[in-house]
């Protein structure tokens, strides 16, 4: 077929006559093996690794490569095995086309849970070797160009699955011309009739466009001459999709995004990046804050340029990319420019580091996540490029996604640091765990050889890993506990439903955990206290024989002591303390939370309150709680002294202080820490004697 032949031809320009023969040894076995399938579009099936292979050639990579693109659906659909392909074309050969076979065709109860697999081989296979991906990306960006044939409803389905995994994939990896494409080619068949009209207006635009982007190229190409810079200066229009998200993210027109041209300058070296990047300067007027020096500090597929936003000619906003010729090399090609694995001296060069490393993060998300919507929504997160550069007490940089916290940062030097840190400081000052990071922000985090990682920490991490961690020890570490507590949150769901927990037999657990898709009644009751299951949904489920049960112990309350650890939380809104009427809410991906029955925060109308559970405080508790008070005082000097001695006489700590002063007076909110609601008391008695303090009040956070 003529596609072979340009395939061939095209791949004599770099590669070793005996990789030709062996090219054309894999393409003669793969018709022989394909003979007599077809594709939906009526083309002979060999055409479809042949077109992969076209793709990848453009890349130049190397023949193993290649082979197997030729090669990789063989073992998937042809009766072909990998111990043939290997002893025909050699164990690296093998090893690829395995890696790129899709999942063996087993039944899966959801179509995410299949997808989910499907994505974990891959990236295990990734982390083995890279190019197993490159082969998976070219091979859907050529289902992704042939997809008219597919009905519109599986059109529309493979399309979003690109969007969301693929392409980002193939960003994170630097392939830019694949990426994009994959981009235009998924908004297209995402979204059709959106697609077409954009179609069309960037058609019409575009004659009027023309001379504007001539007359900008002529003013930058002079500019940089006076210089003596000798570039490569080219304009470029904007991708529809691109296009598309500005719209919809910035709440544009389309005629607003339109006027954003875009403008690339090759140099030949570094300081003439930074040389023309000042004389286009002096130019055009820069828009303050819209310069990026990925050259200083590339992103994390290894992406360097100079980019930054210019006021040009009639007031319109023009984007500038300056880079030298191998910047625009990885620019383009990223991961896939350094097809060679090793460099002469047998090591690995650094974007091929960077890059193991990224996909070893990713599984160990993998390894550690056991239900499949969780793997896919950290995968998905971390698939998107870091906007977020900050800086270790070293001055080594680490890159993480746009509203990562200091948690985030602690996972992202090492889970141990994650899992025992309890303090922050950024930028040298003390902050709360839950900051969000900024670009430039210097981070210091503080350990504790016993610290544990808190549930809350669910409700604001940003990065997989980090939410992954944090699953994994509440899962495993903590499983006792959460299983004790779980079995007494069931345990009074039953009786509110007048059910015995004694009377369930044998026949109904195994049921329950059966259809629950769960291995044992244990991961059920840790199930609970991770919210994915509400004890009342499960003790509905559970039918017993009625026994007569006496009302009053339907109000039975889960007993609380305090010393559950991790498996509850205590609300930070209203610092609930032994002594005061308390309420549980089961809630997601944090567990159990305990309030304050007449916490603001908690929803008292009766539609909602399917998740709460009746509480009571345990005897003899023996720990402390934290507890806020809010003091209003007289702004006098040595007043905070003396609120704070009279604090511990009262044999209290103060764990957190926040002070403000307005005139006269002083606003102090305290965080103590207190044995019950009889010793919070005896704190306040102590501090109301004090002529300084007007008012004094029990608070929140």
């Amino acid at each position: 077929m003529p596609e072979a032949e340009f395939l061939f031809s095209e791949t004599s320009q770099y590669l070793k006559p005996e990789d030709i023969i062996q090219l054309r040894n894999a393409y003669t076995f793969g018709v022989g093996a394909h003979s007599g399938q077809f594709r939906k579009s009526g083309e002979p099936y060999i055409s479809h690794p042949v077109a992969v292979a076209r793709i990848l050639s453009k890349l130049h990579l190397d023949a193993p490569t290649l082979t197997a693109a030729l090669l990789h659906d063989v073992v998937e659909d042809t009766n072909i095995s990998k111990a043939e392909i290997s002893e025909r074309f050699g164990e690296s050969v093998a090893e690829l086309v395995d890696g790129v076979s899709k999942l063996a065709r087993i039944e899966f109860q959801t179509q995410e849970e299949a997808q989910a697999e499907n994505f974990r081989k891959m990236l295990l296979a990734m982390a083995r070797d890279v190019r197993v991906v490159l082969i998976k990306l070219a091979d859907r960006l050529h289902n992704m160009q042939t997809l008219e044939v597919m009905l519109p409803a599986k059109q529309r389905s493979i399309a979003r699955e690109t969007l969301e995994i693929y392409a980002p994939i193939a960003h994170r990896l630097g392939l830019n011309n694949i990426y994009q494409e994959l981009q235009e080619l998924g908004f297209r068949f995402s979204y059709p009739m959106r697609y077409n009209v954009l179609v069309k207006a960037t058609r019409a635009a575009r004659g009027n466009r023309r001379e504007v982007v001539g007359k900008i190229l002529e003013a930058i190409t002079l500019k940089l001459k006076e210089a003596s810079l000798n570039a490569e200066v080219t304009g470029r229009e904007k991708h529809l999709y691109s296009i598309y998200m500005k719209m919809v993210e910035k709440h544009l027109s389309f005629s607003e995004v339109l006027d954003i041209y875009g403008f690339r300058v090759i140099v030949k070296d570094i300081p003439s990046c930074y040389v023309a990047l000042g004389m286009l300067h002096s130019l055009y007027k820069p828009i303050p804050g819209k310069f990026k020096d990925y050259i200083a500090i590339p992103k994390n597929n290894d992406y360097q340029s100079l980019h930054s936003t210019l006021l040009g000619p009639f007031g319109i906003p023009i984007e500038i990319q300056i880079r030298t010729a191998e910047m625009h090399r990885i620019a383009e090609n990223g991961v896939a420019s350094h097809w060679l694995y090793k460099n002469l001296d047998g090591e690995f060069d650094e974007l091929h580091l960077k890059t193991s490393q990224w996909l070893q993060s990713l599984v160990e998300t993998l390894s550690s996540s056991t239900d499949s919507s969780e793997f896919l929504e950290h995968l998905k997160v971390d698939l998107f490029p870091g906007d977020v550069f900050v800086f270790t007490p070293q001055g080594k940089i680490l890159t993480l996604p746009r509203g990562s916290t200091a948690v985030d940062f602690a996972y992202a030097v090492h889970s141990d640091v994650g899992n025992c840190c309890v303090a922050v400081k950024i930028n040298g000052e003390n902050a709360p765990l839950r900051t969000k990071l900024k670009s430039g922000d210097r981070i210091e985090i503080v350990t504790a050889p016993y610290a544990k990682p808190n549930p809350s920490w669910l409700g604001y991490v940003a990065t997989g890993r980090a939410r992954s961690h944090i699953r994994h020890f509440l899962k495993t570490i903590q499983y006792d506990e959460s299983v004790k507590l779980g079995e007494r949150m069931l345990n009074q769901a039953l009786i509110s439903f007048n059910i015995n927990p004694d009377s369930i037999t044998a026949t109904q657990w195994d049921k329950l955990v059966r259809d629950s898709g769960v291995k044992s009644k244990e991961e059920l009751f840790t199930e609970m206290i991770l919210g994915k299951q509400l004890p009342a949904v499960v003790a509905k489920r559970l039918t017993a024989p009625s026994e007569s049960i006496a009302k009053e112990q339907a109000a039975n309350p889960i007993t609380i002591l305090g010393t559950e650890g991790l498996a509850v939380q205590f609300a930070k809104c209203c610092h609930p303390i032994p002594g005061d009427p308390i309420v549980g809410i089961i809630k997601k991906d944090s567990g159990l939370v305990i309030h304050v029955l007449e916490c603001n925060n908690i929803s008292h109308n009766p539609k909602n309150q399917e998740n709460h559970l009746n509480l009571a405080w345990g005897k003899d508790i023996n720990r402390t709680f934290d507890a806020g008070i809010k003091i209003t005082a007289m702004n006098r000097q040595g007043v905070l002294a003396r609120v704070a001695a009279e604090i511990a006489k009262a044999d209290s700590n103060i764990d957190d202080i926040i002070m403000e002063s307005e005139n006269e007076y002083m606003h102090m909110r305290f965080i103590l820490q207190v044995n019950n609601r009889f010793h919070l008391a005896q704190v306040i008695r102590s501090l109301r004697h004090l002529q300084e303090i007007t008012t004094i009040s029990r608070t929140g956070d």
